[in-house]
């Protein structure tokens, strides 16, 4: 099988493999009980036109249920309704004498297939809401409620229940496998890139920085500017592909390492930082910013630092520079004179987050922005 198709194949398929088998041979009990049971019954022909009627459905659902491209939402629902309707007929094949001597249903454990189904489509919820229906539609069938009856029901919703949860787990598992295989093959691909860059581009832009340094004048610019491209060209190398996962979460502290250069500095957390893809856009966004203001206001020979923290419940990026600072009342005049272009982008970013920005600068100490957005989401990665 190609990765491809490992990655779309149901994870469930043997929950469903499994179902089939069970209600194959839940039938085979069922008829084996009529049989037994025959010269009791009320209507010994409703009972066998019963039995026709769950053993076509077990021939429809086997050949259903053994395809995925066959399975559909409705036929599964159908499948809980025609069970609750068929323990129902009980009540007009079963005689008074089989009601006082306890006899099973027409349709006995053949019931308990239908919740099992449910919980391999629809997950935990829908088991247990199967399992309940066909619980009720028994207790109305056996016209009683004893210890027994109460027995069998709880057993039908805990067995949609217990294989829900298990078709639930058994599918997040082969998406976290899937997510694994994507991120190992992008690795790989980046190792290869960067092993073919490292022999060419890489060597050339490191001679170019030291020829040029060497040189001076001119050349020193350009040794800068070489220098600059290395740094950027050996992090996108190096750092961990930001695209969005399967769960539509990326990488903040991949994000923001591709954003270091020469004059600008980058400090994460060792492991990674999952947000939901429109949080670390915006985020990145407005750091972007607050390192095109340094640039522009805090003069070319400026440094800057970017700090993340990941706090659990809110992340933290801090930009910082050592620039010569804002005077008092700049910030202030500028908002007069509607010049705060930057400042309200970066604000009204994070503003849109649920989150806060503030500006701290006084004349020679630089700038810093202390950028936090709460993150509620990252408790149901």
């Amino acid at each position: 099988m190609t990765r491809q198709g490992a990655e779309t194949r149901d994870a469930a398929a043997p929950l469903w493999s499994a179902t089939v088998v069970l209600r194959v041979v839940t039938l085979l009990f069922a008829i084996g009980a009529a049989v037994v049971h025959r010269d009791d019954f009320q209507r010994p022909w409703l009972a066998w036109v019963v039995l026709g009627v769950m053993t076509a459905w077990t021939i429809v659902t086997s050949v259903v249920y053994a395809r995925e491209r066959l399975r559909r939402d409705w036929l599964v629902l159908a499948d809980v309704v025609l069970t609750c309707t068929l323990v129902l007929t009980s009540l007009l094949i079963l005689s008074a004498g089989q009601y006082g001597h306890g006899d099973p249903l027409i349709t006995t454990v053949w019931a308990a297939v239908a919740p099992v189904a449910a919980g391999v489509r629809f997950g935990r919820d829908g088991g247990v809401l199967a399992g309940l229906a066909v619980a009720v539609t028994t207790v109305f069938a056996q016209r009683r409620f004893d210890l027994d009856v109460a027995r069998d029901g709880f057993l039908l919703i805990a067995s949609g229940l217990l294989v829900g949860m298990a078709a639930t787990i058994a599918r997040r598992s082969a998406a976290a496998l899937a997510q694994a295989l994507r991120t190992e093959a992008a690795t790989a691909e980046r190792e290869r890139l960067a092993r073919s860059i490292h022999d060419s581009v890489l060597q050339v832009l490191a001679r170019v920085r030291q020829r040029g340094t060497e040189v001076g004048g001119e050349a020193a610019e350009l040794a800068k500017l070489a220098g600059e491209q290395e740094i950027a060209l050996r992090t996108l190398v190096t750092t961990q592909p930001v695209g969005p996962s399967a769960r539509g979460t990326t990488d903040l502290r991949s994000a923001l390492q591709l954003l270091a250069t020469a004059s600008v500095q980058v400090s994460a957390p060792a492991g990674e930082v999952a947000l939901p893809a429109h949080i670390t856009a915006e985020l990145v966004a407005a750091t972007s910013e607050a390192l095109a203001n340094v640039g522009k206001h805090a003069g070319p020979d400026a440094r800057a630092w970017v700090l993340l923290e990941d706090l659990g419940t809110e992340v933290v990026v801090s930009i910082r520079d050592d620039g010569p600072g804002i005077a008092p009342g700049t910030e202030k005049r500028a908002a007069a004179e509607g010049r705060l272009g930057v400042v309200e982008s970066i604000r009204g970013r994070v503003r849109d987050l649920g989150g806060t920005a503030v500006l701290v600068s006084a004349p020679g100490s630089g700038t810093e922005w202390e950028i936090k957005v709460p993150v509620k989401a990252k408790s149901a990665r």
